[in-house]
């Protein structure tokens, strides 16, 4: 492996990570829902994503999913209805404007780090768009003959960066977690990430391909 090579796919990654998209909405609205345990356990749940998508990619099973239409559709058509659904829960909860006060640190039962890691893995895995950035841009950075350890750096890289800055995001959020909870504050937050899960799921839903 060329160091160079890899350097330039890790800042490259890194810009890519730092763009806001459907997941980092979904970070803030479960982190805002949950605390920060829940926030953490969505990170994971993109995170984990992530790492299957590259794997799928480094396996050629990511060129079968693009090249096979209507498969490639399914997941796209899945992953807008469920960028609807978080939108739609996410603007009914600011309609009604009724929320539990967290305790401090946030909740940690067994059923919001669920719901956290849920959330967090199917907004990504249904959102094609990861797995075509796989296809496009690791064959920029890795050719035929390329040992399988390489292989799997640069396939784990994205997921670990993704990792590392959601977990930094949640931890922001619940540093001010104490503004952001006011409930005015709170049916603002709900109002804008349901009206970007919305917007990002339109989005997918016009793109050609």
């Amino acid at each position: 492996m060329s160091w160079p090579q890899y350097l330039s796919y890790l800042a490259f990654a890194g810009l890519l990570v730092l763009v806001p998209g459907a997941d980092f909405t979904v970070i803030v609205r479960n982190t805002l829902a949950g605390g920060r345990v829940r926030g953490r356990w969505s990170a994971t749940g993109v995170a984990c994503s992530n790492a299957v998508q590259g794997l799928a990619a480094i396996a050629g099973l990511g060129a079968v999913v693009v090249r096979f239409e209507p498969l490639f559709q399914a997941i796209k058509w899945a992953g807008i209805g469920y960028l609807a659904y978080l939108g739609g829960q996410a603007l009914y909860s600011a309609w009604r404007g009724r929320y539990a006060r967290l305790p401090d640190g946030g909740v940690s039962d067994g059923a919001h780090a669920r719901a956290g890691l849920r959330q967090g893995f199917l907004s990504n895995i249904t959102n094609p768009k990861v797995l075509v950035f796989y296809l496009a841009v690791l064959p920029q950075f890795v050719g035929p003959g390329t040992p399988a350890a390489v292989l799997l750096a640069f396939g784990l890289t994205h997921a670990l960066l993704s990792f590392g800055y959601l977990l930094i995001v949640v931890t922001g959020l619940d540093r001010i977690r104490a503004l952001l909870t006011r409930r005015r504050v709170r049916r603002a937050m709900d109002a804008a990430t349901g009206t970007a899960l919305l917007g990002f799921g339109a989005r997918l839903a016009t793109e050609q391909g």
